[in-house]
């Protein structure tokens, strides 16, 4: 082997290991400010990072789902037809439940039927898209598909509400398995690295609940402090106090918000995110770029929108925000489903 193959193999190795040091490093970064202020000051952490990730990191996440839109559906087109079907489907059947508790004045033994009901929906829509994307190849068998669909329906009308308080914790967390798949699928050689650092997110959360176990709830009273913790399972958790729910929430919040804005958009556009040279549908022909085009910028707008609303009434903002929000994380489904 000659010098020069010696020296450009070290030169690699070299600029590889830098580049897994400075990926854990600003892991363990992000991650552990993230921790540390969810556990100090939650109220005022959720506020902040809603206010200014909510609608950038929408935006990037649906500039990244461009991307992994083929240009040509052809056998995928009933597969991806479902989705489109689904998605909005879905989003306003959730929109339109508190609208039918308070027509049909429900108590909340009716209300937990609603939820139920919409569950079950939401279950069978992603095992009928899981179905069809296990067709696709004979080696993706997954034989225990229909079974954990149906026990997870069981659930949902067992602990209706836990069901979907469980959908808001782990949501978040379905960002880390995107950034999973486009690290393996881009450079292999850095996923054991992230593997790695994904062991962070139990550490800290135990280290959070460990520094909160005895704390009280979260003081005052008053109306946007409720919100934040109802959402966060306040009302549904009776029996663990407000700020270690609160904390929790907003720490795997700022871990999606961080993979969304910042590592995905790294790993996956390799150009400013409104460049679309990369997006397969924006090649398809100039109407479809131009369209694409579009999108960005109505979403820039509304964007926009959503920081004026926040600063001139951001509790009622948030509260539409995190309805309509629904459809981002139904649409995350369909192309999360598309990567494994």
């Amino acid at each position: 082997m000659s010098a020069s193959v010696v020296q450009l193999e070290s030169r690699t190795r070299t600029r590889v290991g830098t580049t897994a040091w400075a990926f854990a490093a600003t892991a363990a970064l992000v991650a552990g400010g993230a921790c540390l202020l969810a556990g100090w000051t939650p109220v005022a952490f959720s506020i902040a990072t809603v206010f200014l990730f909510a609608g950038p990191h929408n935006w990037l996440e649906a500039r990244y789902l461009m991307t992994r839109m083929p240009a040509r559906w052809g056998r995928l087109r009933s597969y991806f037809l479902l989705a489109m079907i689904g998605v909005p489907l879905l989003t306003a059947a959730m929109a339109g439940l508190p609208w039918l508790a308070q027509r049909f004045a429900l108590d909340r033994g009716g209300w937990a039927i609603l939820l139920a009901v919409w569950n079950t929906a939401l279950v069978l829509w992603v095992a009928a898209l899981a179905e069809m994307r296990r067709r696709e190849k004979t080696s993706r068998d997954w034989p225990w598909l229909w079974p954990a669909a149906f026990s997870l329906v069981a659930l949902a009308w067992l602990w209706p509400w836990g069901w979907s308080l469980g959908l808001v914790y782990l949501h978040p967390l379905l960002a880390l398995l995107f950034l999973d798949r486009e690290i393996g699928r881009r450079n292999a050689s850095l996923r054991p690295v992230y593997r790695g650092c994904l062991l962070l997110v139990p550490l800290l959360l135990g280290v959070l609940w460990w520094r909160l176990a005895g704390v009280a709830n979260l003081p005052g009273e008053d109306f946007l402090t409720a919100q934040i913790a109802n959402h966060a399972g306040g009302s549904i958790l009776g029996g663990v106090n407000t700020h270690l729910l609160v904390s929790t929430h907003t720490f795997l919040e700022m871990l999606h918000y961080g993979v969304w804005c910042l590592a995905i958009p790294l790993v996956t556009f390799g150009s400013w995110p409104w460049q679309m040279e990369k997006v397969p549908l924006a090649r398809r022909s100039t109407a479809w770029r131009r369209a694409l085009l579009a999108v960005l910028l109505l979403g820039a707008v509304v964007m926009l929108l959503l920081w004026g609303g926040f600063l001139t009434d951001y509790s009622t903002t948030r509260n539409i925000y995190f309805t309509v929000a629904m459809l981002h994380v139904l649409a995350e489904f369909p192309f999360l489903l598309r990567l494994l």
